[in-house]
Parts: structure tokens; C-alpha cells; sequence
């Protein structure tokens, strides 16, 4: 290791040992916030896009990219939809690891890959 690294390590465990448990707190808690993201507001344009293009990746059974939004992160899964259970408002995306249930409550956006 470099001297100026070094010294930005020494310094490093001088602040953090200065710290308060509570001030530690706070930054853990401060950067668990950032990593949040407000869910996307959606219209009714973006809303009818994203049912034409589960129906056509339905049609298709070609593989599909859906991203979703759920305490306050955002989620991608990607396969093939294999039903649409509208009754329960569930989508069953079949991928290599197995079938997932989606909320269509909770879908931000879908892609056709191919």
C-alpha cells in the first residue's frame, strides 16, 4: 500500500472511532435511504403499454423483462410468461430457476427481448 493510502485509512479509523454509536446509526440509516427509490408514477398510457405488452409476450411466449416495485426497490425478472391469472392479478413468469408469481399490482415496465 501506497503512504497517501495509508493516511486516508489512518484518518478513516480516527473519525470513525470519534463517532457516536448514535451518529453510526444515523449513517447506516441515512445510506439504506439512499438505496430507496420512489415508485414510478404511471399513467394511463403507460399502464395500457404495459398490458399490450404482456399480452403480446403472452401470445408469443417469447422472453420477457419485467421490472417491478416493491418496498421501495425495484425487482427485474426475466422468462417467459406462461399464464395471466386475472382473477387473482398474478402473472406466472417461468425462468431457469423455477416459476415466479408477479403481482400485477407491482409491474413498472415489461420488455420483449425477443
Amino acid at each position: 500500500m501506497n503512504i497517501d493510502g495509508e493516511i486516508k485509512d489512518r484518518g478513516r479509523i480516527k473519525w470513525t472511532a470519534m463517532m457516536l454509536p448514535e451518529h453510526l446509526t444515523e449513517l447506516r440509516n441515512w445510506h439504506t435511504e439512499d438505496d430507496r427509490t420512489v415508485r414510478p408514477e404511471l399513467t394511463e398510457w403507460d399502464l395500457a403499454a404495459i398490458q399490450e405488452e404482456i399480452e403480446i409476450a403472452y401470445r408469443r411466449k417469447c422472453e420477457t423483462l419485467i421490472k417491478t416495485w416493491r418496498n421501495n426497490h425495484i425487482f427485474e425478472y426475466q422468462g417467459i410468461i406462461e399464464t395471466i391469472d386475472l382473477h387473482n392479478k398474478l402473472i406466472l413468469l417461468a425462468d431457469p430457476f423455477g416459476d415466479l408469481q408477479i403481482s400485477i399490482e407491482q409491474i413498472i415496465s415489461v420488455q420483449s427481448i425477443n
